[in-house]
């Protein structure tokens, strides 16, 4: 098995385990309500764990095409075109995904000095999110490039999803 399908796997297994999160700790926030003690921790950690599902999920639906675009336009052209028009929007999620590692690599630093509120952790650790999310991106990016500039199908592209 090549390194992009194991790749897609953990993060594919990354996301599952970051929205289990949210819900194990939303229904635990929920239950606290009828015991007399609460949990304050629950809203805080919630939060860390959908940043990290969609630091996972986002450069996976990149990679598959499940983000929803309109066509409505761009369907009327030929494959050529389209390609180069795809060509151009991935190279675009290329250029902002490079500006968003550096950023990224910077934001994450700040966290360094900082603790969670509630948790006992360092903020650099979700700061990270933005760091990881945009180096996938910036990876899936250019993978996506090279199957559309040897015109090739993407083999982990999802048929007929994503479309309005």
């Amino acid at each position: 098995m090549n390194l992009l399908k194991w790749v897609t796997r953990i993060l594919s297994f990354l996301t599952i385990v970051s929205f289990a999160g949210v819900i194990i700790i939303v229904t635990i926030q929920i239950l606290s309500r009828y015991f007399p003690y609460s949990f304050i921790w629950t809203e805080e950690l919630t939060r860390y764990f959908f940043l990290y599902a969609i630091c996972f999920g986002a450069p996976l639906a990149l990679l598959r095409n499940e983000f929803i675009n309109v066509d409505l336009i761009i369907g009327r052209f030929s494959g050529t075109v389209k390609r180069y028009y795809e060509i151009g929007i991935y190279l675009t999620i290329l250029l902002l995904s490079a500006i968003m590692v550096k950023e990224g690599y910077a934001f994450m630093q700040l966290g360094n000095n900082q603790s969670s509120a509630t948790m006992p952790f360092q903020m650099s650790v979700i700061h990270a999110s933005i760091f990881i999310m945009s180096i996938f991106l910036l990876i899936f990016s250019l993978i996506k490039i090279g199957f559309l500039i040897r015109n090739k199908k993407n083999p982990y592209e999802v048929d007929g999803g994503g479309e309005i």
